[in-house]
């Protein structure tokens, strides 16, 4: 093992990656590189009834599409059961655990009322030993003070007295989440706890344990604020986008995505906003992350994502477009790379995701334009004799040298004919044409989309007219 400081990434395999764990494994990946250590990928799969398939696979996916990649593992809990039953027959015969019958209900229900409801410890002095529906509890020593060292929030003190007996071994013979845990950081020698402010109240359970397994030099700890929603509600699949897998559907660079998750409770001191990864490793603390709650900005974010694309090489913006042209709204294998490539600058910079790109080309490769009624109702339909100035149109590009130049004289002169700016006068030509309001310049589209589609997109929207 190397001799910098150790850290680990242990998701659950419940499905997808949640923002917020990919915020933790960020900051783990960020401490270990910035100090020469290293990285443990390890999967906590002992819930087998919260197991999903392939979840790990998922999981793996998105953490090397964000680059954070890991330098041991992973490793696997359900692969690890010697190592926690040897774990248990150590607390067993030091006396630190006992077993017990009692069930949860039970517990509850002869302590309700009391200022430590759940706290029963009736069982310590039974002398029970194993058997059916025999659980293991550790037993919480009384009347000390156990003082968890935390890099964000500073030592946090726990009363043991407040502390209840809880379970490690299930009935069944599972190790519990708190022992399997514990018994890996020790076993990988993890000298940081990078987690969650929701796991903050495990922390004086894991070094009980710690300590009573003679685990050596305890881990510092870093509870990491959560990520709350817009009404600073923690956030939750059921009602917030927070699967990283649904981001980079979206289109959202994966630069973007671990740039703005850095700035979720932390900041570099001044007034950059945007930092690449490496500028991230140079400039990450510990210590200047802040313990309140952060607030996941799905909107600053996306600024963020179109700041990223913008800085993109052109070639690279392309190649990046490319998953998303390729299923675009067209017939397969419709898709030309040099028609989209003619257009990519015009686009680049007015995308804010990669997804949005098809929208701003997919009239050329469309037979018909993909007209928007809004578009046609807010622009066509509203324009004083619409009608007579897309026949005026027609008669001018019938003959017109087909060019970007010759394009912009023709159009500026039909819509001088009826008192109107040049904008006024083309923005009802490009919504017959491409389908939109808004979109790349208006007279490089026609270029590319060639003067007998245009005739005939602008003919069909003359006849929709009165």
């Amino acid at each position: 093992m190397s001799t910098g400081p150790r850290l680990r990434f242990a998701p659950s395999p419940t499905g997808y990656l949640h923002v917020g764990n990919a915020r933790a494994a960020l900051y783990n990946y960020l401490v270990a590189r910035r100090q020469g250590g290293t990285l443990v990928l390890r999967i906590e799969d002992t819930d087998r009834e919260r197991h999903v398939e392939d979840a790990t696979d998922v999981l793996q996916r998105a953490l090397l599409w964000l680059g954070l990649g890991w330098d041991e593992g992973p490793y696997f809990q359900s692969q690890r059961q010697a190592l926690y039953r040897s774990a248990t027959d150590r607390l067993v015969e030091s006396g630190a655990v006992y077993y017990c019958d009692c069930t949860r209900e039970a517990i509850d229900a002869r302590t309700k009322g009391s200022a430590t409801p759940g706290y029963d410890r009736r069982c310590r002095d039974r002398a029970l030993g194993p058997g059916e529906g025999h659980a293991l509890r550790f037993r919480v020593p009384a009347g000390r003070h156990v003082t968890v060292p935390d890099l964000v929030r500073g030592d946090t003190v726990f009363d043991t007295d407040t502390i209840e007996d809880f379970v490690v071994v299930r009935s069944g013979g599972r190790p519990m989440f708190i022992l399997a845990n514990t018994v890996d950081d020790i076993d990988r020698a993890i000298t940081h706890v990078i987690r969650g402010e929701d796991h903050l109240s495990n922390a004086p359970k894991n070094l009980l344990l710690w300590e009573a397994l003679d685990g050596g030099p305890e881990p510092a700890f870093a509870h990491l604020p959560l990520l709350v929603n817009e009404r600073r509600q923690k956030l939750s699949k059921r009602r917030d986008k927070v699967a990283v897998e649904d981001f980079r559907t979206e289109g959202f660079l994966p630069e973007a995505m671990i740039n703005y998750l850095a700035l979720c409770g932390w900041s570099p001191g001044d007034d950059r906003e945007m930092l690449a990864m490496d500028d991230l490793v140079a400039a990450f603390r510990l210590d200047q992350v802040v313990p309140s709650s952060a607030f996941f900005d799905v909107k600053k974010l996306t600024h963020i994502n179109a700041e990223w694309i913008r800085s993109l090489p052109l070639d690279g913006f392309i190649e990046r477009c490319r998953p998303w042209l390729e299923q675009g709204p067209w017939p397969p294998g419709d898709y030309d790379p040099d028609v989209f490539a003619a257009l990519a600058a015009e686009v680049q910079t007015r995308v804010a995701t990669l997804s949005e790109a098809p929208g701003y080309v997919d009239f050329l490769y469309l037979d018909d334009a993909p007209l928007a009624d809004a578009a046609w109702d807010k622009v066509v339909a509203s324009t004083p004799d619409a009608s007579g100035l897309i026949e005026s149109a027609i008669a001018a590009y019938e003959t017109v040298v087909w060019d970007q130049a010759a394009l912009h004289e023709a159009t500026a002169r039909v819509a001088e004919a009826r008192g109107l700016k040049l904008n006024k006068g083309q923005a009802p030509i490009r919504v017959a044409v491409t389908g939109k309001a808004v979109g790349p310049p208006l007279f490089q589209s026609l270029v590319l989309l060639g003067r007998e589609r245009t005739l005939a997109r602008l003919r069909a929207a003359r006849a929709r007219l009165p």
